[in-house]
């Protein structure tokens, strides 16, 4: 037996028994859950459950869990711990996916935001007692019309705005390089974001975006190389207005693809977007 094998065989069980009906649903996310895991992924448990054994930490049954978690991460498996979520919570947040609502959770560990449709409908079902994760996943099996329509309204404005914005160029041209990290990477996913939806594919979350990217059957042309080369600018002197060259170039080739399908043009988000525009000025 494999050492994966065995760590899941020897936890899940007793993972469980943490619920206060000893039967907590248990799930395997992360790069295990995908089927991406190599030698440097840990094991990400869920678990989801009415209520968890009060004074938990106190317990038998949470000290029987560190225990064998000690012992696996002696054997070189990495298991920081576990996410305990509640079968309520869940089911609130995955109806505002459904209804369109691009609802990410901001947590220290994800550098995007959760997202609740990625874990539920990749994730590595180990024990379902009463079904729920089979459940929610056939409920995500078609990717929703109206949250592929969500976020397209919502990455979409951002990539509109930032393409031809007179800050941005500004930037550049002062080598204002905490700015230049920032943008691009508030660019590049949007980008990602976008593409996915339009694949109707869910957004892969923090690892791996351009090999799943790749696997993508629409993708503006030549698209993984050109996403490299946006977050590898290389060493030149112009390669920051080469990058932004590179970014604005990717936004009108993906909305172009996006056009073709929908048939129009987004309107302009530039004012739209400014918060003075709104006479928001908090």
């Amino acid at each position: 037996m494999s050492l994966r094998d065995e760590l899941i065989a020897v936890m899940v069980p007793l993972i469980a028994d943490l619920a206060e009906d000893g039967a907590a649903a248990v799930a395997l996310a992360g790069s295990h859950g995908k089927g991406r895991a190599d030698a440097l992924s840990d094991y990400d448990f869920r678990a989801y459950s009415d209520a968890y054994r009060p004074h938990l930490q106190q317990t038998p049954q949470w000290q029987r869990f560190l225990l064998e978690q000690r012992r696996f991460q002696k054997l070189g498996a990495r298991m920081d711990g576990i996410w305990m979520r509640s079968y309520q919570g869940v089911r609130r947040d995955l109806n505002g996916w459904l209804a369109g609502q691009v609802v990410e959770k901001q947590f220290e560990w994800t550098i995007w935001g959760y997202q609740l449709p990625t874990d539920l409908s990749t994730q590595l079902i180990a024990y379902d007692p009463r079904g729920e994760l089979q459940s929610w996943r056939m409920e995500l099996a078609v990717f929703p019309e109206i949250l592929r329509s969500a976020i397209f309204t919502h990455y979409r404005k951002i990539l509109d705005y930032w393409k031809s914005d007179y800050h941005y160029t500004s930037k550049v041209i002062r080598l204002d390089l905490v700015f230049l990290a920032g943008i691009t990477c508030k660019l590049v996913n949007a980008i990602m974001q976008v593409v996915f939806a339009f694949n109707r594919r869910y957004f892969p979350g923090d690892g791996w975006n351009l090999v799943l990217a790749h696997e993508l059957p629409q993708l503006p042309p030549h698209f993984v190389e050109r996403m490299v080369e946006i977050v590898e600018p290389g060493n030149a002197p112009d390669r920051w207005h080469r990058q932004r060259e590179n970014i604005v170039s990717m936004i009108n080739d993906v909305e172009t693809l996006i056009s073709a399908e929908v048939g129009r043009k987004l309107p302009s988000a530039v004012v739209e977007l400014r918060p003075e525009a709104r006479g928001d000025l908090s």
